[in-house]
């Protein structure tokens, strides 16, 4: 190859940029020229793209978001939306295309692939929902952003004597409420992948302020519903005072944590090798910190499963 094109996609995760540098250096290094596409899919169907050099991804790997920047495009998911950004593609002589994104993401590279132009994905969401991968890169700096957080809320809730519900993210997958769950010591952790009996809650609760608790953090996942609602059916439960806290949109922000550089690091350069190695449809990731890489089509049709040993150890913890 000769000439790789790199993207992001979808929502933006910290490490992003430090995955860009990776990919961008890497290719340089190998004599390979590097197009970074801006905008996403919608980027790529209208030609918005440029060619990167070394000094292009000068002091970006601690910042956060994508200086590619990402959009959603639903033209995309159509043929003839991928038959534009293929069009894109051959005028500006790329040879082969590195997606860094989720699953959505990852879909869209697929579509290219079976079409003839070679993709390679990059796990880039802090929702950690992403098969085949331990991790993914925004996961660790989103999660660390949820525990500042909840530290600060426990000195309110400490200081006023209430129950808080705190609503984070994850979209259907439950790891970031159990890891940050679990780190702040919260009485309840509330994912999707396991249903908790709302009288099992209330208990916890009640048995708490019987022994002298004078506060309690809950950490709910937007995949199992409104925190508002939870938290009123708490406060109608138990007529203990009850605030609710959704972060919403700073858990995608802020500087990446080393984890999240080193990881986006590993994993662009790994992209750019996989593809050299003229492998395609394939997605790189982490195992037991070990570089692999998967099919993206096994990847889209596998569900990412949570650790059930460490829901288990939240319960035994939080008696």
């Amino acid at each position: 190859m000769e000439k790789i094109g790199v993207l992001t996609s979808g929502g933006d995760a910290p490490g992003m940029n430090a995955a860009i540098r990776a990919v961008v250096r890497k290719a340089i290094y190998h004599g390979v020229d590097v197009y970074g596409i801006k905008n996403g899919y919608q980027g790529l169907i209208d030609g918005n793209m440029e060619k990167m050099e070394i000094g292009s991804v000068g002091d970006i790997i601690q910042r956060g978001g994508t200086i590619l920047r990402s959009a959603r495009c639903d033209e995309f998911k159509t043929d003839e939306g991928q038959e534009k950004g293929i069009a894109q593609l051959k005028k500006f002589g790329i040879d082969g295309l590195i997606v860094i994104g989720g699953d959505g993401s990852f879909r869209g590279a697929q579509k290219l692939t079976e079409k003839g132009y070679p993709c390679v994905g990059v796990p880039g969401t802090i929702d950690n929902d992403i098969s085949g991968t331990d991790f993914t890169i925004g996961f660790d700096t989103a999660l660390n952003t949820i525990i500042e957080a909840i530290d600060k809320i426990r000195d309110t809730a400490t200081s006023h004597e209430r129950t808080y519900v705190i609503e984070v993210m994850g979209r259907d997958a439950g790891d970031l409420a159990l890891w940050a769950g679990l780190a702040d010591g919260a009485e309840s952790i509330l994912i999707p992948e396991k249903s908790d009996d709302f009288s099992e809650v209330i208990d916890r609760l009640t048995r708490g302020h019987e022994r002298g608790k004078k506060h309690s953090i809950i950490v709910l996942a937007e995949g199992v519903g409104s925190g508002f609602s939870y938290g009123q059916r708490i406060q109608e439960a138990t007529n203990l005072e009850t605030r609710v806290t959704v972060l919403g949109h700073i858990q995608r922000g802020g500087s990446p944590t080393a984890q999240d550089r080193v990881l986006a690091s590993r994993l662009g350069a790994q992209a750019v090798d996989i593809l050299l190695s003229e492998k395609a449809g394939r997605m790189v990731g982490i195992e037991n910190n070990m570089l692999v890489d998967h099919d993206i089509q096994e990847v889209l049709s596998s569900k990412h499963h949570i650790n059930f040993d460490m829901y288990k150890l939240s319960k035994e913890l939080s008696i």
